[in-house]
């Protein structure tokens, strides 16, 4: 993998109006910084909603911000997304997270610095 930063991010928004995306940083043929949010249309980041997070914590016992960096920490501690274990309770955030992850590491080893974009209409779907 070529050493930079990387993002893959959905196609659309979610029916709450956002979108997931996974930003790594490469270095010497590593991740070493593994950003996973949302952000809406405005540019807001889903983590700082603190409405949000209380009202998916009431419905799955987590904020989505811990998910996230579980997520995230496992990927930079593993190197490798199929090695993410999911967490109980919100397994359709880590398919989405597989997704994401696995297309971020693909622009890196391709070294194609642009966004690639992932369409997550299919797993959104099987959560509704």
């Amino acid at each position: 993998m070529r050493n930079g930063y990387y993002t893959a991010e959905a196609v659309g928004y979610d029916a709450d109006g956002w979108k997931e995306f996974i930003t790594i940083y490469v270095s010497n043929n590593s991740l070493v910084t593994v950003e996973y949010n949302a952000r809406n249309s405005c540019g807001f980041i889903q983590s700082w909603d603190l409405a949000f997070q209380r009202r998916i914590k009431a419905a799955t016992g987590m904020y989505p911000g811990e998910y996230w960096r579980v997520y995230a920490d496992e990927l930079r501690t593993r190197q490798n997304p199929d090695e993410v274990v999911a967490v109980r309770g919100v397994e359709h955030q880590h398919k989405i997270f597989l997704l994401l992850a696995k297309a971020a590491i693909a622009q890196a080893k391709i070294r194609d610095a642009s966004i690639a974009f992932v369409d997550l209409a299919e797993i959104r779907a099987e959560n509704e």
